[in-house]
């Protein structure tokens, strides 16, 4: 039997448009808190809402994007989006206050949350079933290597060609990410959602939500709060414990092994079930955060920075797989938004809580309490998905056996 083909015209184009989609929103989570400082004459605090106004906004207008979805289609709300976010990016140079850096980010952070919603929607139609887990974990490598590429981007722009350079290539990003979207040609029931009708009885704020992804969005949203001090935070560590120069290079050691691992992780997903890759992917994220307490050296530090990379960059693509997989073909944009919405108020609650808890313990102590965490999360995991994916892959290999003999 000839396996179902993956990497299409389409595939291809929304996973380039998601790359420069979060290339900018990387490349501007780490320079505009600098440029606030700097040239807008703001406080750290103010900096810090910079990010916090950008994912409110997106968690926000997500229930919404999912709703748009289906009256409207996935392609109309995905372009609408992706103008939003460009005009946002064409804004930023003209921009000569906090406030107005706050309302802006705010348009950006809209344009932001309906993007990523759409696009997920998208890439959930256009990937085979049977290569499902595979072509999520392609799909979530985009977001994964701009998360590298996007902040050594801006601050190299910022440092050596200063900020009227630094937002034209913003700009560009951000053209490169609609142009990319605009490249797709898909088929009239994946692009059209005219015919798509609401189920009965989803109306006020029930209808915003889709309830079969919102177990699985919980879990992973607990193990945002652990990705948080991560993504937020290790730079600030590394400092504290001599390892700055290292650093640096963290991010890269974490997308170099995941995008070792991929290939084989997303088709054991689609072979074996996700239980068989979560559990495992669990034990590892855990691992890497017990080492990272443990760092002395470089060496040791940038090993932690691989163990990461390959537990938590084979959970998240897995969660939201799941999450998509659970809906109704015709539910899938809106599970997007729950699973994104939920996963985000997850990083901006655990970014906080992290910076409250560090004015009272060390980055070393929260990275060890951490790995703790993220076994219980194991237990949590079990209680709202294992089970039921153990008894539902037992029932499938019942079927096939049924089915051979």
């Amino acid at each position: 039997m000839n396996e179902q083909k993956l990497w299409t015209r389409n595939f291809l184009s929304i996973s380039i448009s998601s790359f420069f989609l979060f290339l900018t929103f990387y490349y501007l989570l780490v320079t505009l808190p600098i440029y606030a400082i700097h040239d807008l004459n703001g406080v750290p605090a103010q900096a810090g809402l910079i990010v916090t106004i950008f994912l409110v906004a997106a968690i926000v207008i997500r229930p919404f994007a999912g709703k748009w979805i289906e009256r409207h289609g996935k392609r109309k709300v995905l372009l609408s989006s992706l103008l939003i976010f460009l005009i946002g990016s064409l804004l930023y140079s003209s921009i000569n206050s906090m406030n107005g850096l706050f309302a802006l980010r705010f348009l950006h952070g809209i344009g932001f949350g309906m993007a990523t919603t759409a696009a997920g929607a998208i890439v959930a139609d256009i990937i085979p079933e049977s290569r499902r887990g595979e072509g999520m974990g392609y799909y979530a490598m985009s977001m994964n290597l701009a998360m590298v590429i996007g902040p050594f981007l801006g601050l190299t722009a910022m440092d050596q060609w200063g900020t009227g350079i630094m937002f034209s290539i913003c700009i560009f990003t951000a053209v490169f990410s609609l142009v990319s979207g605009l490249l797709m040609t898909l088929p009239k029931d994946a692009a059209d959602g005219s015919k798509v009708v609401p189920a009965a009885g989803r109306t006020g704020i029930k209808g915003l939500f889709e309830a079969s992804a919102i177990s699985i969005a919980l879990v992973a949203g607990l193990f945002a709060l652990v990705y948080a001090s991560i993504l937020s935070f290790v730079s600030v560590y590394a400092r504290e414990i001599g390892l700055m120069q290292a650093a640096s290079y963290f991010f890269v050691v974490y997308a170099v092994v995941m995008l070792m691992a991929r290939p084989f992780t997303g088709k054991w997903f689609d072979r074996y079930g996700a239980n068989v890759i979560i559990y495992p992917a669990i034990l590892i994220f855990a691992a890497g955060m017990v080492l990272l307490s443990l760092a002395g050296t470089s060496v040791s530090f940038l090993i932690a920075a691989g163990l990461i990379g390959l537990g938590w960059g084979t959970l998240f693509p897995s969660f939201q797989t799941i999450a998509i997989q659970s809906a109704e073909p015709k539910k899938r944009g809106l599970a997007t938004a729950t699973f994104l919405s939920i996963f985000d108020i997850g990083i901006g609650a655990g970014s906080f809580i992290v910076g409250v808890l560090t004015a009272k313990i060390s980055f070393s102590t929260l990275y060890f309490a951490s790995s703790f965490f993220i076994l219980g999360c194991l237990a949590v995991y079990y209680l709202l998905h294992g089970r039921k994916e153990a008894a539902l892959h037992a029932a499938a290999m019942v079927e096939t056996e049924k089915q051979s003999a």
